[in-house]
Protein backbone atom coordinates (compact mmCIF):
# COMPACT_ATOMS: atom_id res chain seq x y z
CA UNK A 1 0.00 0.00 0.00
CA UNK A 2 2.98 2.43 0.86
CA UNK A 3 3.99 2.58 -3.08
CA UNK A 4 0.24 3.42 -4.39
CA UNK A 5 -0.17 7.06 -5.20
CA UNK A 6 -3.04 8.81 -3.91
CA UNK A 7 -5.18 8.98 -7.05
CA UNK A 8 -4.98 5.37 -7.46
CA UNK A 9 -5.87 4.52 -3.78
CA UNK A 10 -9.00 6.64 -4.04
CA UNK A 11 -10.35 4.87 -7.47
CA UNK A 12 -9.43 1.70 -5.77
CA UNK A 13 -11.51 2.80 -2.70
CA UNK A 14 -14.78 4.08 -4.58
CA UNK A 15 -14.34 1.07 -6.92
CA UNK A 16 -14.69 -1.10 -3.93
CA UNK A 17 -17.53 1.51 -2.57
CA UNK A 18 -19.44 0.73 -6.26
CA UNK A 19 -19.22 -2.60 -6.19
CA UNK A 20 -20.42 -3.47 -2.68
CA UNK A 21 -23.68 -0.84 -3.12
CA UNK A 22 -24.17 -2.58 -6.26
CA UNK A 23 -23.80 -6.60 -4.66
CA UNK A 24 -26.07 -5.21 -1.99
CA UNK A 25 -28.64 -3.91 -4.04
CA UNK A 26 -28.69 -6.70 -5.84
CA UNK A 27 -29.20 -9.09 -2.83
CA UNK A 28 -31.78 -6.73 -2.08
CA UNK A 29 -34.14 -7.01 -5.04
CA UNK A 30 -33.37 -10.84 -5.68
CA UNK A 31 -34.46 -11.41 -1.66
CA UNK A 32 -37.33 -9.26 -1.89
CA UNK A 33 -38.55 -10.83 -5.06
CA UNK A 34 -38.46 -13.77 -3.73
CA UNK A 35 -40.77 -12.82 -0.99
CA UNK A 36 -42.82 -10.45 -2.77
CA UNK A 37 -43.76 -13.87 -5.28
CA UNK A 38 -44.36 -15.43 -2.23
CA UNK A 39 -46.82 -13.01 -0.77
CA UNK A 40 -48.89 -12.24 -4.20
CA UNK A 41 -49.63 -15.87 -4.19
CA UNK A 42 -50.89 -15.72 -0.91
CA UNK A 43 -53.36 -12.46 -1.50
CA UNK A 44 -54.03 -13.59 -4.99
CA UNK A 45 -55.52 -17.06 -3.55
CA UNK A 46 -57.27 -14.95 -1.44
CA UNK A 47 -58.52 -12.26 -3.74
CA UNK A 48 -59.47 -15.21 -6.36
CA UNK A 49 -61.28 -16.94 -3.42
CA UNK A 50 -63.08 -13.82 -2.13
CA UNK A 51 -64.01 -12.76 -5.52
CA UNK A 52 -65.67 -16.17 -6.63
CA UNK A 53 -67.93 -16.25 -3.50
CA UNK A 54 -68.58 -12.60 -4.08
CA UNK A 55 -70.34 -12.87 -7.37
CA UNK A 56 -71.80 -15.98 -6.69
CA UNK A 57 -74.19 -13.64 -4.39
CA UNK A 58 -75.09 -11.55 -7.37
CA UNK A 59 -73.73 -7.84 -6.14
CA UNK A 60 -74.83 -5.03 -7.84
CA UNK A 61 -72.35 -3.58 -10.06
CA UNK A 62 -71.17 -0.94 -8.00
CA UNK A 63 -69.72 -3.15 -5.43
CA UNK A 64 -67.66 -5.49 -7.97
CA UNK A 65 -65.99 -1.96 -9.11
CA UNK A 66 -65.48 -0.84 -5.68
CA UNK A 67 -63.81 -4.49 -5.15
CA UNK A 68 -61.77 -4.31 -8.20
CA UNK A 69 -60.77 -0.39 -6.93
CA UNK A 70 -59.96 -1.68 -3.39
CA UNK A 71 -57.55 -4.04 -4.39
CA UNK A 72 -56.10 -2.52 -7.57
CA UNK A 73 -57.50 -4.59 -9.65
CA UNK A 74 -57.94 -3.39 -13.90
CA UNK A 75 -60.74 -5.09 -16.02
CA UNK A 76 -58.81 -5.37 -19.76
CA UNK A 77 -60.68 -6.47 -22.50
CA UNK A 78 -59.78 -10.46 -23.08
CA UNK A 79 -58.97 -10.48 -26.75
CA UNK A 80 -56.23 -7.98 -25.42
CA UNK A 81 -53.84 -10.69 -23.70
CA UNK A 82 -55.48 -13.63 -24.82
CA UNK A 83 -52.34 -14.48 -26.91
CA UNK A 84 -49.74 -13.65 -24.62
CA UNK A 85 -51.70 -15.65 -21.46
CA UNK A 86 -51.99 -18.38 -24.20
CA UNK A 87 -48.55 -18.55 -25.36
CA UNK A 88 -46.61 -17.53 -22.13
CA UNK A 89 -49.35 -17.37 -19.16
CA UNK A 90 -48.73 -19.74 -16.23
CA UNK A 91 -51.56 -20.80 -14.44
CA UNK A 92 -50.38 -20.57 -10.72
CA UNK A 93 -54.15 -20.59 -8.82
CA UNK A 94 -57.54 -21.77 -9.74
CA UNK A 95 -60.99 -21.88 -8.12
CA UNK A 96 -62.99 -24.77 -8.68
CA UNK A 97 -66.62 -25.12 -8.31
CA UNK A 98 -68.30 -27.85 -6.81
CA UNK A 99 -68.89 -29.22 -10.45
CA UNK A 100 -65.27 -29.77 -10.42
CA UNK A 101 -65.19 -26.72 -12.72
CA UNK A 102 -62.48 -23.77 -12.98
CA UNK A 103 -64.51 -20.24 -12.21
CA UNK A 104 -61.42 -18.15 -11.05
CA UNK A 105 -57.85 -18.52 -12.52
CA UNK A 106 -54.84 -16.43 -11.63
CA UNK A 107 -51.95 -16.42 -14.83
CA UNK A 108 -48.53 -15.07 -14.57
CA UNK A 109 -47.33 -13.59 -17.49
CA UNK A 110 -43.63 -11.83 -17.29
CA UNK A 111 -43.70 -10.63 -14.00
CA UNK A 112 -47.65 -9.81 -14.24
CA UNK A 113 -50.92 -11.49 -12.93
CA UNK A 114 -54.12 -11.60 -14.83
CA UNK A 115 -56.98 -13.14 -13.21
CA UNK A 116 -59.56 -14.46 -15.34
CA UNK A 117 -63.50 -15.55 -14.17
CA UNK A 118 -65.50 -17.40 -15.77
CA UNK A 119 -68.82 -17.58 -14.12
CA UNK A 120 -72.57 -17.70 -14.94
CA UNK A 121 -73.05 -14.16 -15.78
CA UNK A 122 -69.75 -12.78 -15.65
CA UNK A 123 -66.73 -13.15 -17.66
CA UNK A 124 -64.16 -10.66 -16.80
CA UNK A 125 -60.27 -10.53 -17.42
CA UNK A 126 -58.43 -8.57 -14.78
CA UNK A 127 -54.76 -7.39 -14.45
CA UNK A 128 -53.29 -6.93 -10.93
CA UNK A 129 -52.30 -2.95 -11.22
CA UNK A 130 -50.52 -2.99 -7.26
CA UNK A 131 -47.15 -2.89 -8.75
CA UNK A 132 -44.10 -2.72 -7.09
CA UNK A 133 -42.86 0.61 -5.06
CA UNK A 134 -40.43 -1.49 -3.23
CA UNK A 135 -37.90 -1.93 -5.88
CA UNK A 136 -38.68 1.55 -7.33
CA UNK A 137 -37.50 3.06 -3.95
CA UNK A 138 -34.60 0.66 -4.23
CA UNK A 139 -33.57 2.07 -7.00
CA UNK A 140 -34.29 5.53 -6.30
CA UNK A 141 -32.18 5.24 -2.99
CA UNK A 142 -29.43 3.45 -5.00
CA UNK A 143 -29.53 5.98 -7.65
CA UNK A 144 -29.04 9.19 -4.96
CA UNK A 145 -26.48 7.17 -3.05
CA UNK A 146 -24.29 6.37 -6.56
CA UNK A 147 -24.66 10.26 -7.52
CA UNK A 148 -23.23 11.17 -4.04
CA UNK A 149 -20.05 8.59 -4.02
CA UNK A 150 -19.29 10.06 -7.58
CA UNK A 151 -19.84 13.70 -6.32
CA UNK A 152 -17.53 13.05 -3.07
CA UNK A 153 -15.31 11.28 -5.78
CA UNK A 154 -15.15 14.06 -8.34
CA UNK A 155 -14.35 16.60 -4.77
CA UNK A 156 -11.92 14.23 -3.60
CA UNK A 157 -9.86 14.05 -7.01
CA UNK A 158 -10.08 17.89 -7.10
CA UNK A 159 -8.55 18.40 -4.00
CA UNK A 160 -5.56 15.83 -5.17
CA UNK A 161 -4.84 18.10 -8.37
CA UNK A 162 -2.87 20.65 -6.79
CA UNK A 163 -0.61 17.95 -4.91
CA UNK A 164 0.34 16.89 -9.02
CA UNK A 165 1.05 19.90 -9.80
CA UNK A 166 3.07 20.93 -6.78
CA UNK A 167 4.93 17.48 -7.68
CA UNK A 168 5.72 18.35 -11.09
CA UNK A 169 7.29 21.94 -9.50
CA UNK A 170 9.17 19.97 -7.04
CA UNK A 171 10.63 17.39 -10.07
CA UNK A 172 11.81 21.01 -12.10
CA UNK A 173 13.40 21.84 -8.92
CA UNK A 174 14.75 18.48 -8.32
CA UNK A 175 16.16 18.60 -12.38
CA UNK A 176 18.51 21.97 -11.42
CA UNK A 177 15.59 24.59 -12.33
CA UNK A 178 15.69 27.16 -9.37
CA UNK A 179 13.57 29.56 -11.32
CA UNK A 180 10.22 28.31 -10.69
CA UNK A 181 7.36 29.92 -8.30
CA UNK A 182 5.00 27.72 -6.22
CA UNK A 183 1.65 29.90 -5.45
CA UNK A 184 -1.88 30.17 -5.97
CA UNK A 185 -2.47 26.93 -3.82
CA UNK A 186 -5.19 28.24 -1.08
CA UNK A 187 -4.51 28.13 2.32
CA UNK A 188 -5.58 24.71 2.99
CA UNK A 189 -2.54 22.50 4.08
CA UNK A 190 -1.44 21.73 0.23
CA UNK A 191 -1.22 25.66 0.14
CA UNK A 192 0.68 25.45 3.35
CA UNK A 193 3.16 22.85 2.30
CA UNK A 194 3.24 24.84 -1.01
CA UNK A 195 3.80 28.37 0.63
CA UNK A 196 6.56 26.63 2.71
CA UNK A 197 8.67 24.45 -0.17
CA UNK A 198 8.52 28.49 -2.36
CA UNK A 199 9.81 29.76 1.10
CA UNK A 200 12.36 26.70 1.20
CA UNK A 201 13.27 27.22 -2.49
CA UNK A 202 13.81 31.16 -2.19
CA UNK A 203 16.60 30.58 0.62
CA UNK A 204 18.05 27.74 -1.25
CA UNK A 205 18.52 29.72 -4.49
CA UNK A 206 19.96 33.20 -2.13
CA UNK A 207 22.69 30.59 -0.64
CA UNK A 208 23.09 29.31 -4.17
CA UNK A 209 23.92 33.03 -5.60
CA UNK A 210 26.04 33.79 -2.39
CA UNK A 211 28.22 30.98 -2.74
CA UNK A 212 28.78 31.29 -6.49
CA UNK A 213 29.55 34.60 -6.43
CA UNK A 214 31.79 33.99 -2.87
CA UNK A 215 33.84 31.73 -5.31
CA UNK A 216 34.15 33.56 -8.06
CA UNK A 217 35.18 36.33 -6.08
CA UNK A 218 37.97 34.50 -4.00
CA UNK A 219 39.73 32.85 -6.97
CA UNK A 220 39.61 35.56 -8.62
CA UNK A 221 41.09 38.01 -5.97
CA UNK A 222 43.36 35.14 -4.95
CA UNK A 223 45.25 34.29 -8.95
CA UNK A 224 46.42 38.15 -8.63
CA UNK A 225 48.89 37.61 -5.69
CA UNK A 226 49.60 33.92 -6.29
CA UNK A 227 50.87 34.98 -9.44
CA UNK A 228 53.10 37.79 -8.03
CA UNK A 229 54.25 35.71 -5.15
CA UNK A 230 55.24 32.91 -8.04
CA UNK A 231 56.98 35.74 -9.62
CA UNK A 232 58.86 36.72 -6.33
CA UNK A 233 59.84 33.31 -5.72
CA UNK A 234 61.83 33.19 -9.04
CA UNK A 235 64.09 35.94 -7.41
CA UNK A 236 64.58 33.98 -4.54
CA UNK A 237 68.39 32.70 -4.35
CA UNK A 238 68.01 29.92 -1.83
CA UNK A 239 67.44 27.15 -4.19
CA UNK A 240 65.95 25.34 -1.25
CA UNK A 241 63.91 28.17 0.12
CA UNK A 242 62.86 28.79 -3.83
CA UNK A 243 61.69 25.00 -4.18
CA UNK A 244 59.62 24.84 -0.66
CA UNK A 245 58.21 28.36 -1.92
CA UNK A 246 56.98 27.13 -5.41
CA UNK A 247 55.77 24.21 -4.45
CA UNK A 248 53.14 25.68 -1.89
CA UNK A 249 52.46 28.64 -4.54
CA UNK A 250 52.08 25.59 -7.25
CA UNK A 251 49.65 23.80 -4.63
CA UNK A 252 47.71 26.92 -4.04
CA UNK A 253 47.16 27.05 -7.91
CA UNK A 254 46.21 23.50 -8.05
CA UNK A 255 43.38 24.29 -5.10
CA UNK A 256 42.09 27.10 -7.10
CA UNK A 257 41.65 25.40 -10.34
CA UNK A 258 40.09 22.17 -8.31
CA UNK A 259 37.34 24.39 -6.59
CA UNK A 260 36.45 26.35 -10.27
CA UNK A 261 35.86 22.38 -11.16
CA UNK A 262 33.79 21.77 -7.86
CA UNK A 263 31.72 24.95 -9.04
CA UNK A 264 30.92 24.35 -12.16
CA UNK A 265 30.47 20.84 -11.72
CA UNK A 266 27.95 21.06 -8.74
CA UNK A 267 26.02 23.63 -10.05
CA UNK A 268 22.59 22.73 -10.64
CA UNK A 269 21.90 23.92 -14.42
CA UNK A 270 25.07 21.58 -14.84
CA UNK A 271 24.35 19.34 -17.90
CA UNK A 272 27.20 16.61 -19.20
CA UNK A 273 27.04 17.25 -22.90
CA UNK A 274 27.61 13.31 -24.05
CA UNK A 275 28.64 11.66 -27.75
CA UNK A 276 29.98 8.85 -28.22
CA UNK A 277 34.30 8.92 -28.27
CA UNK A 278 36.63 5.81 -27.76
CA UNK A 279 38.32 5.03 -24.84
CA UNK A 280 41.85 6.06 -26.60
CA UNK A 281 40.65 9.48 -26.77
CA UNK A 282 39.29 9.78 -23.49
CA UNK A 283 42.67 8.38 -22.25
CA UNK A 284 44.79 10.64 -23.86
CA UNK A 285 42.85 13.26 -22.79
CA UNK A 286 43.64 12.42 -18.84
CA UNK A 287 47.49 12.36 -19.72
CA UNK A 288 47.06 15.28 -20.73
CA UNK A 289 45.51 16.23 -17.95
CA UNK A 290 48.54 14.44 -15.21
CA UNK A 291 51.56 16.41 -16.44
CA UNK A 292 53.08 13.19 -15.43
CA UNK A 293 55.85 10.69 -16.54
CA UNK A 294 54.25 8.21 -18.67
CA UNK A 295 56.46 5.30 -16.75
CA UNK A 296 53.62 6.20 -13.40
CA UNK A 297 51.16 4.62 -15.33
CA UNK A 298 49.27 2.02 -18.14
CA UNK A 299 46.99 1.58 -19.84
CA UNK A 300 45.18 -1.79 -20.63
CA UNK A 301 41.84 -2.21 -23.13
CA UNK A 302 40.42 -3.28 -25.83
CA UNK A 303 41.36 -0.60 -28.61
CA UNK A 304 37.93 -0.78 -30.33
CA UNK A 305 36.00 0.25 -27.35
CA UNK A 306 33.85 3.10 -27.77
CA UNK A 307 31.67 5.07 -25.05
CA UNK A 308 28.85 7.35 -25.15
CA UNK A 309 29.26 9.91 -22.58
CA UNK A 310 31.36 13.63 -21.59
CA UNK A 311 34.68 13.00 -22.97
CA UNK A 312 36.14 16.03 -20.56
CA UNK A 313 34.39 14.72 -17.49
CA UNK A 314 35.10 10.85 -17.75
CA UNK A 315 38.88 11.62 -18.65
CA UNK A 316 38.69 14.39 -15.57
CA UNK A 317 37.63 11.09 -13.45
CA UNK A 318 40.58 9.42 -14.49
CA UNK A 319 43.12 12.26 -14.12
CA UNK A 320 42.16 12.58 -10.64
CA UNK A 321 41.95 8.71 -9.47
CA UNK A 322 45.23 8.00 -11.46
CA UNK A 323 46.77 11.20 -9.60
CA UNK A 324 45.60 9.98 -6.78
CA UNK A 325 46.74 6.28 -6.89
CA UNK A 326 50.37 7.68 -7.76
CA UNK A 327 50.80 9.88 -4.84
CA UNK A 328 49.63 7.83 -2.37
CA UNK A 329 51.53 3.89 -3.90
CA UNK A 330 54.69 3.50 -2.14
CA UNK A 331 55.80 2.43 -6.04
CA UNK A 332 54.04 5.52 -7.48
CA UNK A 333 52.53 3.74 -10.39
CA UNK A 334 48.59 3.24 -11.34
CA UNK A 335 47.08 0.68 -13.70
CA UNK A 336 44.07 1.36 -15.58
CA UNK A 337 42.08 -1.42 -16.82
CA UNK A 338 38.68 -2.17 -18.76
CA UNK A 339 36.92 -5.44 -17.39
CA UNK A 340 33.54 -5.89 -19.19
CA UNK A 341 31.49 -2.52 -18.31
CA UNK A 342 33.83 -1.58 -15.63
CA UNK A 343 36.98 0.85 -15.65
CA UNK A 344 39.53 -0.19 -13.34
CA UNK A 345 42.72 1.92 -11.88
CA UNK A 346 44.47 -0.47 -9.30
CA UNK A 347 48.04 0.87 -7.45
CA UNK A 348 49.82 -0.69 -4.32
CA UNK A 349 49.44 0.51 -1.20
CA UNK A 350 47.25 -0.51 1.90
CA UNK A 351 43.70 -0.45 2.35
CA UNK A 352 41.67 2.58 2.90
CA UNK A 353 41.67 3.09 6.90
CA UNK A 354 37.24 4.78 6.10
CA UNK A 355 34.63 3.34 4.25
CA UNK A 356 34.69 5.11 0.38
CA UNK A 357 31.95 7.62 1.67
CA UNK A 358 34.51 9.42 3.85
CA UNK A 359 36.92 10.19 1.52
CA UNK A 360 34.25 11.80 -1.40
CA UNK A 361 33.21 14.10 1.35
CA UNK A 362 35.21 17.72 0.05
CA UNK A 363 38.74 17.97 1.96
CA UNK A 364 38.32 14.69 3.73
CA UNK A 365 42.41 12.58 3.69
CA UNK A 366 44.02 10.13 6.34
CA UNK A 367 45.82 12.04 8.66
CA UNK A 368 49.20 10.58 6.74
CA UNK A 369 48.72 12.11 3.70
CA UNK A 370 50.35 15.18 3.32
CA UNK A 371 49.88 15.80 0.21
CA UNK A 372 46.58 16.85 -1.97
CA UNK A 373 43.28 18.51 -0.80
CA UNK A 374 41.17 15.73 -0.37
CA UNK A 375 39.01 16.94 -3.27
CA UNK A 376 40.12 14.28 -5.88
CA UNK A 377 37.53 11.72 -4.61
CA UNK A 378 34.64 14.22 -4.11
CA UNK A 379 35.04 15.67 -7.58
CA UNK A 380 35.34 11.91 -9.08
CA UNK A 381 31.87 11.38 -6.88
CA UNK A 382 29.88 14.33 -8.36
CA UNK A 383 31.24 13.34 -11.95
CA UNK A 384 30.26 9.97 -11.47
CA UNK A 385 26.76 11.12 -10.19
CA UNK A 386 26.07 13.68 -12.62
CA UNK A 387 27.30 11.25 -15.67
CA UNK A 388 24.93 8.50 -14.04
CA UNK A 389 27.74 5.95 -13.17
CA UNK A 390 28.54 4.12 -9.88
CA UNK A 391 31.50 4.82 -8.22
CA UNK A 392 33.07 1.69 -5.95
CA UNK A 393 35.92 0.96 -3.73
CA UNK A 394 37.29 -2.65 -3.15
CA UNK A 395 40.61 -3.75 -1.61
CA UNK A 396 42.00 -6.87 -3.65
CA UNK A 397 44.15 -8.25 0.03
CA UNK A 398 46.07 -10.86 -2.28
CA UNK A 399 47.79 -8.47 -4.42
CA UNK A 400 47.82 -5.64 -1.52
CA UNK A 401 45.86 -3.40 -4.40
CA UNK A 402 43.36 -0.55 -3.99
CA UNK A 403 40.80 -0.58 -6.86
CA UNK A 404 38.44 2.45 -7.48
CA UNK A 405 36.09 0.93 -10.01
CA UNK A 406 33.67 3.06 -12.35
CA UNK A 407 30.74 0.95 -13.28
CA UNK A 408 29.74 2.81 -16.80
CA UNK A 409 26.20 1.11 -17.35
CA UNK A 410 24.48 -2.07 -14.77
Amino acid sequence: MKNISITAFINMIFSIALIIMGITIFIFIASYKEDKKSKDILKLKFLSETLAYNLAQDPPTYKINKFFNDFNLEPIELEKARRDIEDRGKTIIEVINDYGRAIVRVFEVDGKYYIYVDMIGYNYLLVDKSGDKAIQIAFVVGSIFFVLLVAIYIMLLKKVTPLKRLNKKIEQFAQGNLDIKINDYGSDEIGKIASSFDKAIKHIRQLINSKNLFMRNIMHELRTPITTSRIIAETVEDERAKGALIRSIDRMNELIEELAQIERITMYSFVPVKDNYSLEEILEESKKMLLKDEKHFEFRYPKDLELFTDKSLLALILKNLIDNAIKYSPDRFAKVEVVGNKILVKSKGERLKYDLSYYTEPFSQEEKRSTGFGLGLYIVSNISEKLGYKFRYRYDKQNSQNIFEIVIEE
